[in-house]
């Protein structure tokens, strides 16, 4: 649900779900054939996992962080990971690069670029995500959602983000 100022965006998990399953049809319905998803950690994990399940195909993951401060609300230095973990040895062939959203867009071009530099058994490469938002410079070749707004999207699984050990031993009693 986007708040009445377009602000803020909030996403349940059933919403999340079907979100992804509508970006697995966009995928579907364009007929292209891909080999490997490769998802971007953090926010590409739950989105990759589902696709690599829905196109039985092998999920290689990179890991990529800039938002980290006040519980992931800040954006900083971005940080990509130097290795790409993968069942099948190196990735190569048609890859699809999957993030949770189009931000600003520093990630996915970054990434894109390094993949393009640095990957020459990669023979094509397209990108997926749920969101893209209106400030981004960078269009994914697939995206469920539109935001001209810029809304902050709080995904259902952001409660986890101040959530400690100390906190569930609180919680559930152990």
């Amino acid at each position: 649900m986007l708040t009445e100022d377009g602000k803020h965006l909030y996403v349940s998990y059933d919403e999340y779900h079907g979100l992804i399953e509508k970006l697995a049809l966009k995928i579907h319905q364009s007929g292209w054939e891909f080999d490997t998803i490769l998802c971007l950690a953090r926010g590409g994990l739950r989105p990759g996992d589902i696709l690599s399940r829905i196109f039985d195909k092998p999920l290689a993951i990179m890991s990529t962080s800039s938002y980290r401060a006040e519980a992931g609300t800040v954006q900083g230095h971005l940080d990509i990971g130097r290795f790409i973990a993968t069942p099948k040895g190196e990735i190569a062939g048609r890859v699809l690069l999957v993030d949770d959203l189009a931000d600003s867009g520093v990630t996915l071009n970054a990434v894109v670029k390094m993949l393009k530099e640095n990957y020459q058994p990669i023979t094509e490469l397209r990108t997926a995500v749920i969101w893209t938002k209106g400030v981004s410079t960078f269009q994914a070749d697939y995206s469920v959602e539109d935001l001209p707004t810029n809304p902050w999207i709080h995904q259902p699984f952001e409660g986890y983000d101040n959530l400690s050990p100390e906190k569930l031993l609180d919680k559930w009693k152990v």
